[in-house]
């Protein structure tokens, strides 16, 4: 590379290489140009970027981790051997300079004037990792050999600390082994999520195109269900509506409903008619009057003029001179009627004695 950009440079007829010894000094220039016009100072212009986030001084504005800036770099001490530079930077927004310095012993940078850190260092402890050991106590570990004995039992302490959690990350390194059931596991249950989603998606078109409705419809919730349920809602009935309710109504009632209501009718005429005989008959039985009728019954003679007791409502049938014989035989073998009445006066207790 170097030979190659070498036969591209122009060399003038006086450049004599005794005396110049390379293009640079014959024309009176540093090879970094304009990077390096102030290195007779010390001063070496580089390209810097920011460590940190930080906030500036003079407008107060936040500069970010990462951004770039001309600065100026000169050395400034050292740090055993390491040596410590110094960079001078102007702010973009502002006239403001500030300054920042290495920090060899604790690998960082620190800010000197112009600027002011935002805090969000990584605190080791904090975060449960392994602190690093200070140089001062890796002098004592090998120089005081008490200061070594007690370093040894606080390690023993938090390695004992620290047995459960190696032991559950065994465990967990055992069970995450197999890579292939994992992994055929965690996208079978993916495909069954997809084809659930699917579904949902489907049944959500179908019921907006059926509605015609265009909005986002939202998943059910148990809450909004429960509290819907509480809820009545009395709808309107047309008169239209109402007919044929009572329409089908009609027609799934039973036919023969009327035919036992008849009977039960008959039933109780019955039950009437039972209960006023039996009222009769005890009124018969508490009568003093009528305890002959009640021992001898309703004995008459035939040869008394009288054809009707208005009392009791008796009659009595005589047979007549021009009958023929049959009708004779016909009356005899009849039985007489009776009807008894429900009147029951005094003037009728002679007609029963005698």
């Amino acid at each position: 590379m170097g030979e190659r950009k070498g036969q591209n440079k122009y060399y003038p007829p006086d450049f004599d290489p005794k005396k110049h010894s390379n293009l640079n000094r014959y024309h009176g220039t540093h090879a970094l140009r304009e990077r390096a016009r102030k290195i007779e100072s010390g001063i070496l212009i580089i390209r810097f970027e920011m460590p940190y986030n930080i906030w500036c001084d003079g407008c107060k504005a936040h500069i970010a981790m990462g951004v770039r800036y001309n600065a100026e770099k000169k050395k400034v001490g050292k740090y055993y051997s390491t040596p410590i530079y110094e960079f001078r930077m102007k702010c973009h927004l502002c006239d403001q300079y500030f300054e920042i310095r290495t920090d060899p012993a604790n690998s960082d940078y620190v800010i000197i004037s112009g600027a002011r850190r935002k805090e969000q260092r990584w605190n080791m402890e904090e975060n449960e990792q392994i602190v690093t050991e200070d140089k001062n106590d890796i002098k004592r570990l090998n120089l005081d050999p008490m200061f070594n004995l007690e370093h040894e039992t606080v390690d023993k302490e938090k390695a004992a600390a620290l047995i459960p959690t190696l032991k559950e990350l065994e465990t967990a390194k055992s069970d995450w082994k197999d890579d292939y059931a994992l992994n055929s596991m965690l996208r079978k249950q993916l495909r069954e999520e997809k084809k659930k989603i699917h579904e949902l998606k489907t049944s959500d078109k179908k019921f907006l195109d059926k509605w015609n409705i265009n909005i986002n419809l939202v998943r059910e919730n148990p809450d909004d269900v429960k509290l819907a349920s509480l809820y009545k809602f009395n709808t309107i009935e047309k008169p239209e509506q109402t007919k044929v309710e009572k329409r089908k109504s009609i027609e799934s009632e039973q036919i023969f409903t009327y035919s036992q209501q008849n009977n039960s009718d008959s039933n109780t005429e019955q039950n009437l008619k039972r209960n006023c005989i039996q009222n009769l008959k005890q009124q018969l039985q508490n009568s003093s009057k009528n305890e002959k009728i009640l021992n001898n019954g309703f004995n008459f003679d035939a040869s008394k003029k009288s054809d009707k007791l208005a009392n009791f409502g008796i009659l009595v049938k005589k047979p007549t001179k021009f009958c023929s014989e049959s009708d004779k035989l016909s009356q005899q073998s009849k039985k007489e009627s009776v009807l008894v009445s429900n009147d029951y006066a005094t003037d009728s207790d002679e007609n029963v004695n005698d």
